[in-house]
């Protein structure tokens, strides 16, 4: 029995102490939030579970072997370095951290300690994911192409971090589980229309040496929530919009080939229009799969799917992207 210990109970800890609380493998022990108001919620919802705001009476429980951290993400650092130096398991909110280094700190140490640090990269889980994920493995579509996404919704602003780093994590994993090839560049323009000088709206381009372009565009300031990422192959396109009830995955067996005329003064080009496939998708919650995949590792020792070299990869994207901000939308090579 894997023995857990959550910290916050906020915004996401609530999803995650439900998912942990109904797996008959793993007992959270003990929950920890600042609000005395938090606890008292989830007192009535789940008594058994013990509640306090002192973060060290949680570390020190020597019964406890895993910690969860659910807080934002300024904190996510100190509070994995603390779990991680007790010996203790590691989930933490993404993104790992708000800084490379920081990221590289906690893998070196959790390799050192030899426990797991998984980050809790959601998407990844889902069905529909998944399913792409086969579909481009088994070259279905062709060569990737291109790679868009649109992730945008009225909120929930957050207080530490940029838009980057709260939305545009969740495609950056996704399109790091999708696609192994690097980039060589990144590229990311922005605007914030707050005090704090945070954006929250931006954009990220991110160009590959196949001639693959990948593209984010994530928004606070949207009046409308949308979940959309478009993908392009050399044979046939992917569309998956996460806000469709059901048929959240289409493929479209479309393209065009480009030709020159005879006398090679111009060139045309051929359009194919064909079959639209809706694979079927397994509708079942994502977290459900993270924290299944999570305690599996925790007791089997073996890789997660959404691992610490995952979550650092996608802090390294963000950070390069935080670069090219700060320094006027200028291009940032990859290394």
């Amino acid at each position: 029995m894997v023995k857990i210990g959550v910290i916050g109970y906020g915004y996401w800890g609530p999803n995650l102490v439900r998912n942990f609380f109904e797996l008959d493998d793993c007992e959270v022990k003990i929950v920890v939030d600042k609000k005395q108001e938090r606890l008292a919620i989830l007192k009535k919802h789940y008594p058994s579970i013990q509640v306090t705001t002192d973060i060290n009476y949680l570390l020190h429980d020597r019964d406890i072997d895993t910690v969860v951290i659910a807080t934002p993400v300024s904190t996510h650092f100190s509070l994995a370095k603390e779990a991680l130096e007790v010996g203790k398991n590691v989930l933490v909110e993404k993104p790992m951290t708000s800084s490379l280094d920081e990221a590289l700190r906690l893998v070196e140490m959790a390799e050192k300690k030899g426990k797991v640090l998984m980050v809790d990269h959601t998407f990844v889980y889902k069905d529909a994911v998944r399913k792409i994920k086969k579909i481009i493995d088994s070259g279905e579509i062709g060569q990737l192409r291109y790679f868009d996404s649109t992730r945008t919704n009225l909120g929930l602003f957050q207080p530490d971090v940029n838009v980057l780093w709260d939305l545009a994590a969740h495609d950056v994993s996704i399109l790091l589980f999708l696609v192994k090839e690097k980039p060589i560049s990144i590229q990311a323009s922005g605007v914030s229309h707050t005090k704090n000088k945070l954006e929250n709206i931006a954009f990220v381009t991110l160009k590959y040496q196949s001639g693959m372009l990948a593209h984010f565009n994530v928004s606070w300031s949207s009046p409308v929530k949308i979940r959309l990422i478009l993908i392009g192959g050399s044979k046939k396109m992917i569309v998956f919009n996460d806000v469709e009830p059901s048929e959240k995955v289409r493929i479209y067996d479309s393209g065009y080939k480009v030709r020159q005329n005879k006398d090679k003064s111009k060139f045309i080009v051929d359009y194919r229009l064909g079959d639209i496939q809706i694979p079927k998708t397994d509708l079942k919650e994502a977290l459900s799969e993270m924290v299944k995949d999570f305690i599996d590792c925790v007791k089997t020792g073996k890789k997660p799917i959404s691992d610490m070299y995952h979550g650092m990869e996608v802090v390294k994207i963000l950070s390069l992207a935080q670069e090219s901000l700060r320094k006027g939308e200028k291009p940032i090579y990859y290394k």
